[in-house]
């Protein structure tokens, strides 16, 4: 005797050893005894040998008519035999009884099961939902091979175009055509990124990381809907000075501006003035909220995606030849020693003089001319003189605190894009394309004009952000722990002292027009200003508010990516830079695990063969390959230049690394060739 019988969805099939109430002993043909519960055998039989009928039941399942056996099938539940002899013949033989055991089983569409060996045929409504999806998924399995064929043999479909992007970093992983994508590069034997840029997917490597972006975080373009920027309703007081600003000419967001009065006094009344949206933006409104998801401008040489549309900007810029609402901090100094005797908010409209550009006067307003070695034969001199001599006093205070001076041993790197139309800049909105020249250029951090304007903002962030502790006001602080390796700025509610700046706390709030962490904290402030010590009661954000929380967590995050963002824009534009300025040689300095950084460019890449050497080793290394796409630089070592103790060491080991290792890490894509869920797929070094 013999017996088929269901070993969890498997059939098997072999001799009864024995036979007791309520199970078998089975032998298989394989000579392994297992024991089986009765309830789970479906067929006993003399003939033919189990290996004969696990042979000739699957052939003759697959002759079996699907439409035909669900009409006759009777409507109620029933049991295969049953059906079986309906079909063939009564009574059915051992082999036809199985072959109507496996249809019914692999075709639960047509026929539901209802326990061992039982069966109820689908209602017509879902048997044809059921065969269109079997249909379609058909069809979707012939999409994928055509598609990936295409792709094999050079020709990128439009539809894996339209959605080259989320294919590559976030995919749908059921998607057509992300299956497509993966079953071509599994037969090309090829990376996807390498495959598609073949195929035509991908327009320039330029287009590439800019619609990568624009994917990830504008994917609903970077334009604006039209917004109306509301007015300013406080009727504000007229301040009594003239006050300039000084930022690059392709500056737009005026935040901040500066005004010095009772020069030769014995008093020097500094004032610090920072566009004031907060007077007009309230929380929740919709220029609020376009300003909330942007979080903050997006900067790219020759390019820059603002956090607030330019109408509404311009409203609240501080425009030269304006009278412009500002919050302005007034700092009182004693003009010999530059002690700070008190300070003061005010919310007023502040005559604006001059909006000086500091690329058009860094030749001219030098250190020799603001300390009275040179002529000094511009405007505001007096006032530049003194702010520089007060930024020097304030940056050496600092640096006590800080326990060390502040190296500026690296300059600021420019980038000018020259095209057919002539050369873009940031205020002109023209999207570069990615094959412009590009002209590179380079300023002193610490350059004068810069260092007022540093220390200018660190003073206002430093003293608002002590003010609204001492008033009990909830705000959007960054502090620093301590200097040692690895410990990062942090952003929190908390008035902690910032290691870096060197001071007891410190906040961001100079910025009010294209950071919304700045916006926020001038809400704050301006609710001090106006209610002084019941200010709490008043202000937007309370203490522990979950939705000053939440914008901390946001921004974080959305300034992270802008950040990357221009750190891979720049980089890109630096390899153009090596292309077209033919180098294939740098001076470079080694930092850890084979990387390095080049002395004349803001370039960190990996050169084989400085691998073991020693930090801040001086070597020569040459260039290899550029790739635009992956942003790599192949290089390797070709001399070495100076040892550590002969080379300039710079900043301390450790310090200002960070940031710069973290951008050179690989571009992690998210689609995955390999089966059994393997790790994404690194293909390609990024900024």
């Amino acid at each position: 005797m013999f017996a088929l019988f269901d070993d969890t969805g498997k059939f098997l099939a072999g001799r009864v050893m024995s036979e007791a109430d309520s199970s078998m002993q089975i032998e298989l043909d394989s000579g392994k005894r297992v024991k089986v519960k009765s309830a789970n055998v479906l067929i006993k039989f003399a003939k033919p040998a189990p290996a004969e009928l696990m042979a000739q039941a699957p052939a003759l399942a697959a002759e079996i008519d699907l439409d035909l056996i669900w009409e006759v099938a009777p409507e109620d539940e029933f049991g295969f035999d049953e059906l079986a002899c309906e079909y063939f013949s009564d009574p059915a033989s051992p082999v036809q009884q199985a072959a109507m055991l496996m249809r019914l089983y692999d075709t639960p569409h047509y026929f539901h099961r209802r326990g061992k060996g039982r069966f109820r045929k689908a209602p017509e409504d879902i048997l044809k939902q059921a065969l269109l999806a079997i249909e379609r998924k058909k069809q979707q399995a012939l999409q994928i091979e055509q598609w990936a064929q295409a792709l094999v043999a050079g020709q990128c479909p439009q539809a894996i175009r339209d959605q080259l992007y989320k294919i590559l970093f976030k995919p749908d992983k059921n998607g057509p055509e992300y299956k497509a994508v993966v079953h071509a590069a599994k037969e090309a034997q090829r990376a996807p990124l390498d495959l598609l840029k073949d195929a035509g997917a991908i327009d320039s490597p330029y287009q590439f990381h800019w619609k990568r972006f624009l994917f990830e975080h504008f994917p609903k373009g970077p334009g604006f809907a039209p917004l109306d920027a509301p007015p300013i309703k406080d009727e504000l007081p007229l301040a009594s000075v003239r006050a300039f600003s000084i930022d690059d000419s392709h500056t737009t967001e005026i935040d901040d501006a500066l005004s010095v009065q009772g020069l030769g006094t014995g008093t020097v009344v500094y004032g610090i003035h920072i566009a004031a949206p907060g007077l007009a933006i309230a929380p929740g409104t919709p220029v609020d909220q376009v300003a909330r998801n942007r979080m903050s401008t997006v900067y790219m040489p020759g390019h820059k995606i603002t956090m607030l549309p330019d109408e509404v900007v311009q409203t609240y810029t501080l425009m030269e030849g304006r009278d412009c609402p500002a919050v302005s901090l007034y700092v009182h100094f004693d003009e010999t020693t530059l002690a700070i005797q008190g300070s003061e908010t005010r919310l007023e409209r502040v005559p604006i003089a001059a909006n000086l550009r500091h690329d058009q006067l860094d030749a001219v307003v030098t250190e020799a001319a603001l300390t009275g070695e040179a002529p000094a034969d511009f405007a505001f001199a007096p006032e530049l003189s003194f702010a520089f001599r007060l930024a020097r006093h304030l940056k050496a205070g600092r640096e006590v605190v800080r326990g060390k001076p502040e190296n500026f041993n690296r300059p600021d790197y420019t980038f000018k894009l020259a095209g057919p139309q002539g050369t873009h800049s940031m205020a002109d909105g023209v999207e570069p394309t990615g094959s412009e020249d590009v002209i590179l250029g380079t300023r002193q951090r610490g350059a004068p004009l810069d260092l007022i304007v540093a220390e200018a903002m660190i003073l206002a962030n430093s003293t608002w952000g002590g003010w609204l502790a001492e008033l009990g006001v909830p705000g959007i602080y960054r502090s620093q722990a301590s200097l040692q390796p690895g410990i990062k700025v942090r952003m929190s509610t908390k008035a902690l002292p910032h290691a870096g700046m060197g001071v007891a706390q410190y906040t961001w709030a100079t910025s009010p027009l294209r950071r919304y962490v700045d916006l926020v904290n001038q809400w704050q402030i301006i609710a001090c200003a106006k209610n002084g010590r019941t200010a709490a009661l008043a202000a937007p954000f309370k203490p522990k508010d979950a939705d000053l929380f939440a914008v901390i967590s946001n921004f974080d995050t959305a300034y992270s990516a802008y950040n990357a963002f221009q750190s891979s824009m720049e980089r890109y534009w630096t390899l153009r830079y090596l292309r077209q300025q033919a180098i294939t040689e740098l001076e470079c300095a080694v930092m850890v695990n084979g990387l390095v950084r080049a002395d004349s460019l803001p370039l960190v890449f990996k050169a084989l063969g400085c691998e073991t050497l020693p930090r801040h080793t001086k070597v020569l290394v040459r260039i290899t390959g550029i790739d635009e796409l992956t942003l790599d630089v192949h290089a390797s070592l070709v001399s070495r230049i100076e040892t550590p103790e002969a080379a300039d060491e710079g900043e301390p080991e450790g310090e200002g690394d960070d940031e710069v290792l973290d951008n050179a890490g690989p571009l992690t894509l998210a689609i995955d060739v390999n089966e059994g869920g393997a790790e994404p797929e690194s293909t390609a070094p990024a900024a």
